[in-house]
C-alpha cells in the first residue's frame, strides 16, 4: 500500500501549497465567496499566484512548477477553506 499522505493532507505538495499560498488570508473577513470555495477557484487562484507574469525567461521552471501542481489536491483545499468559514 502507498501512502503518500504529508502532515494531514493528501500529499506534500497539497500540504505545501496550502502553506504558501493560502495559509496568510483571512477568509472569513474578507469574505472571499458567495456560498462556498469551489476547487476550480482554489485551483485558478494558484495559477495566478504562481504564474503572472512569473516565467517569462525560464520555461523549464515554469514546466517543474506545473508538475508539482498537477499532484495537488484542490478539492481538499477547497473543504479546508470551507471548514473555515464554517467555523469562523
Amino acid at each position: 500500500m502507498n501512502d503518500n499522505k504529508y502532515n494531514g493532507w493528501t500529499n506534500y505538495a497539497t500540504w505545501r501549497i496550502n502553506l504558501e499560498i493560502f495559509s496568510d488570508i483571512d477568509f472569513v473577513e474578507e469574505d472571499f465567496f458567495d456560498g462556498k470555495c469551489e476547487a476550480q477557484w482554489v485551483e485558478d487562484h494558484i495559477e495566478d499566484a504562481l504564474f503572472t507574469g512569473h516565467f517569462d525567461t525560464h520555461p523549464l521552471v515554469e514546466d517543474y512548477a506545473r508538475a508539482f501542481i498537477n499532484q495537488v489536491n484542490f478539492h481538499e483545499i477547497a473543504e479546508g477553506i470551507n471548514d473555515i468559514i464554517e467555523n469562523g
